[in-house]
């Protein structure tokens, strides 16, 4: 698995896989490919100066996981610190420890920005140009792959959204975007506006009230919020009388059932999960707190993610008061502060606009095949990874109701999987493609059920489910992990298919009777 020669020698641009992103999805797909497809040579492609994705990005106080790192981390490598929810410095140690243990840096290339992506039939392969800086050399490269592995998440790394609000240029103060925050900024007895609601506003405001004067989050409306511990203290205490991998499987079994557990109630009995959440809150807050107004969302728990809390630090925050919660719009920023509709005035030093993410599709990649472009909006998805009439080219996209690695490492073993079996059948090509039967199937979004800003900003630009396997974006962990690994290549949905056959021959009409000669009676 080698992605570039020595630095004396030249780059190499030519390969089996490539993977666009060196973020926690691809460092883990690296891995995958090395353990179950050792012949392939592999690049990954990242635009950054350094690995770690959104774990390097973001630098603001508090940065951390919402999601247990037992389920969060890779299924080939135990997380062994103690805190299982994990601050960002300690999970890009994990990241770039894999990466260290398995000699991944060779196969990274830094400052590599994928901006076109051409797939030939005739050639079965993707031509990828490339945006190439650093060195002060900026340049346009050519790689080529026969397999593109999307592993670029869905953040948009240059900006989040930013909306813009009346009077900005008037406040007197410095104005934070967390997704590019000032190392040196000082907000010591500080008073700082956060205006937002999210996992980001809800990791700043204890962070910061532990040396600001006073922290208020602003919010248009409430989020549901719920505390986890920091520690396991289940996990720590089976590290300590079983083998790491023993320990970190039994502890992975666990949360990933309790999480699916708590999203399958939300459902099914949304009223009681609700009241559940608040009661917790009022034994947190106690009696004289307006959880009502504050923390009491007008829609149904999971219809968005839960906020998670460790150790319950934001309520901490909250009863010492030097954090406060505001739910209100604004109506304007001033000199000093921000006015709000009610007419009340927040007095503020710093402002944070914590507004949220500006998600992209396919890496804000432009993607043609045999010189068509591609609207990803009017293709259907292959169970959530793959899209019709896109060749060999598979999409990491994790789970919005359970950690994005569960999802990340199934989609890199499934590729690895239908690579093994184009090598063994013979074939170069594979395309999903919709049967006779389903020309006509409704067409649903990407996601139902899930009403996040971030994500219904792009819903009209992702591709499409149908209404039955393998059209679907199936969010059930539990239920992936069984049916995947087992998944049909041949029942018609995947065409597989060899271009370099003679002139004249029909290529899937051929290559499918090869398959079928080739693996009858052999597992797929």
């Amino acid at each position: 698995m080698t992605a570039r020669a020595g630095p004396e020698q030249a780059v190499q641009r030519d390969f089996d896989v490539i993977i666009v992103g060196a973020g926690l999805s691809g460092i883990g797909a690296a891995v995958h490919l090395q353990q179950l497809c050792p012949g392939k040579r592999v690049a990954l492609l990242e635009s950054r100066e350094e690995l770690g994705g959104t774990w390097d990005l973001f630098r603001y106080p508090g940065i951390r996981s919402d999601s247990d790192m037992h389920t969060l981390g890779y299924d080939f490598k135990p997380w062994r610190n103690p805190r299982a929810i994990a601050d960002g410095p300690a999970i890009l140690d994990y990241i770039e420890e894999t990466a260290r243990e398995h000699g991944l840096r060779q196969n990274i290339l830094f400052q590599h920005r994928v901006q076109r992506a051409q797939f030939s039939s005739p050639e079965a392969r993707w031509t990828l140009q490339v945006a190439v800086t650093g060195g002060g050399n900026a340049r346009q490269e050519e790689f080529s792959c026969q397999f593109l592995l999307m592993c670029a998440g869905y953040f948009n790394y240059s900006h989040g959204h930013d909306p813009v609000f009346p009077g900005e240029e008037r406040f007197q103060g410095p104005i934070v975007r967390p997704q590019h925050w000032p190392a040196d900024l000082d907000y010591r007895d500080k008073r700082v506006v956060i205006i937002g609601s999210g996992a980001t506003a809800m990791t700043l405001v204890p962070a910061m009230a532990a040396s600001a004067a006073k922290v208020t989050m602003l919010q248009r409306s409430p989020t549901y919020v719920i505390s986890r511990p920091a520690r396991d203290r289940l996990a720590n205490l089976l590290r300590r009388l079983l083998p790491a991998r023993w320990a970190y499987a039994i502890t992975r079994w666990k949360n990933t059932r309790l999480q699916g557990w708590l999203y399958r109630k939300s459902r099914s009995r949304p009223d009681w999960v609700r009241r559940r959440l608040l009661g917790m809150l009022r034994k947190e807050l106690g009696p004289e707190f307006d959880i009502a107004r504050h923390f009491s969302p007008s829609y149904q728990p999971w219809d968005q993610r839960l906020c998670v809390v460790p150790d319950g630090d934001l309520y901490a925050a909250l009863r010492s008061g030097r954090a406060e919660v505001v739910t209100d719009h604004v109506a304007e920023f001033t000199e000093r502060g921000i006015r709000l509709q009610s007419g009340a005035e927040l007095p503020a030093d710093i402002i944070v606009t914590a507004t949220g993410l500006e998600l992209v599709v396919m890496g804000d990649i432009v993607f043609e095949v045999d010189g068509e472009p591609v609207d990803f909006s009017q293709r259907w998805t292959w169970r959530g990874m793959l899209c019709s009439g896109v060749p060999n080219m598979a999409n990491t996209f994790g789970y919005i109701n359970a950690s994005w690695t569960l999802r990340a490492d199934l989609i890199a073993r499934f590729v690895c999987r239908l690579l093994n079996h184009m090598d063994r059948v013979g074939l170069q090509q594979v395309t999903p493609t919709l049967r006779a039967d389903e020309q006509g199937m409704p067409a649903r979004p990407w996601i139902e059920g899930f009403s996040a800003g971030y994500l219904q900003r792009v819903m009209h630009l992702l591709p499409r489910q149908g209404d039955r396997e393998p059209w679907l974006n199936p969010q059930d962990y539990v239920r992936e992990r069984k049916t995947l690994p087992t998944a049909s290549l041949e029942d018609g949905s995947l065409v597989f298919s060899d271009p370099h056959q003679m002139a004249g021959d029909h290529a899937q009409g051929r290559g499918n009777q090869a398959a079928d000669a080739r693996c009858a009676g052999a597992a797929s």
